[in-house]
């Protein structure tokens, strides 16, 4: 077992007593390469984006031709699905996984996260670049500091002193934590439209405001005009809500019980992106159910990894992490949330070393 876990969280550099290739992710690099897991799959994502436009402009004139009825409910979960979805489509297009040209996969990500799904490109693309550079590293990774949520003891300690309704939330966020989650198609535009109006820098700003004031506004005025007020309350708090829960669903098994690191200890790129992530086990349907975020180990050793190909190359990395004695943690999904709920609540209660606790709880394989 591979003893590097201990080593992150005291800080304390020692050699690993397993041996290791002087640069064992440069040799992964060559298996991975040359077994053609970076090759481009252009079939599968040009059915995917052309399907997505398709599917989503018959929903739009599903959605009028059903008019101002209650039933306009079940076509809002359905919207909330396929926006996540489609925006799973632009996390990979963020990524360099469906193009060779950068300038390509720019401008497939603004089309399909500003026009289509209504989140600012870039508002999310720095943020999650820095997320994939340091996963779960304090003071570095912003996906851990949440508004809300600590999943530190340092984060709980800060926070603990505020009082009011945030401390009583906070002392039993292990039970608050999914249903916050309705929140967050809310916030994902709310933090998009500050970031397009704010005074820091942007590149493109204008393209983005553009593209989000017809998607949010034209989106909300066809909800109107279709919908009676209270039937379009009711749907627009459905579809966003629906679609902020399938995106945390999502995203939360990745990281969230994953073991954090100091923010003073370097860790090799390998280890750094390994031993902080969670791969989910299931079939084909969970790979497209999830967008592939399930194979978070293979996405985060190489981001641009067409999707297609994370099944398949997870085999190799699995069997090279096993040889160099790195941890490769993979659990079941209704596992994985019982974990994240499990770690959520004892740091809300005052874990003091919320680093060990998932260690204690969920299984890794080796």
């Amino acid at each position: 077992m591979d003893d590097s876990i201990d080593r992150i969280r005291t800080g304390v550099r020692t050699p690993s007593r397993e041996p290791r290739p002087l640069n064992a992710y440069g040799e992964l690099s060559r298996i991975i390469v040359a077994g053609g897991w970076m090759r481009r799959r252009y079939g599968y994502y040009w059915t995917r984006l052309i399907g997505a436009v398709v599917v989503l402009g018959a929903a739009l004139v599903a959605f009028v031709l059903i008019g101002d009825t209650w039933w306009q409910l079940f076509t809002a979960a359905g919207l909330a699905i396929l926006l996540t979805q489609i925006a799973m489509l632009g996390h990979d297009a963020a990524h360099r996984q469906i193009f060779v040209s950068g300038r390509w996969n720019d401008w497939t990500s603004l089309v399909i996260a500003d026009l289509l799904v209504g989140m600012s490109y870039g508002w999310w693309q720095p943020k999650h670049t820095r997320h994939h550079a340091n996963p779960n590293k304090i003071g570095s990774d912003p996906d851990i500091e949440l508004p809300v949520i600590a999943v530190s003891a340092e984060q709980r300690t800060r926070r603990a002193g505020r009082g009011g309704v945030l401390s009583w939330v906070m002392a039993h966020q292990g039970m608050f934590f999914f249903p916050i989650l309705l929140l967050e198609g809310l916030s994902l535009h709310a933090s998009s439209v500050r970031r397009v109006f704010s005074p820091e820098p942007l590149r493109r700003r204008p393209v983005e405001i553009t593209f989000l004031t017809v998607r949010i506004g034209g989106y909300i005025a066809l909800v109107f005009l279709v919908l009676s007020p209270g039937i379009a309350g009711a749907f627009l708090g459905v579809q966003l809500g629906l679609f902020g829960l399938y995106m945390g669903l999502s995203f939360a098994p990745n990281h969230k019980g994953m073991p954090l690191v100091p923010a003073g200890v370097k860790v090799d790129f390998l280890r750094r992106q390994v031993l902080m992530s969670r791969n989910i086990r299931g079939s084909r349907l969970l790979d497209t159910v999830m967008g592939g975020l399930n194979y978070q180990v293979e996405h985060h050793l190489f981001p641009s990894m067409p999707r297609p190909h994370l099944r398949s190359a997870s085999r190799t990395i699995r069997t090279f992490c096993a040889e160099n004695g790195v941890r490769y943690t993979e659990t079941g999904l209704w596992e994985s949330y019982a974990i994240v709920t499990r770690y959520i609540n004892r740091v809300g209660l005052g874990e003091r070393d919320p680093f060990e606790c998932p260690l204690l709880q969920q299984r890794a394989t080796v």
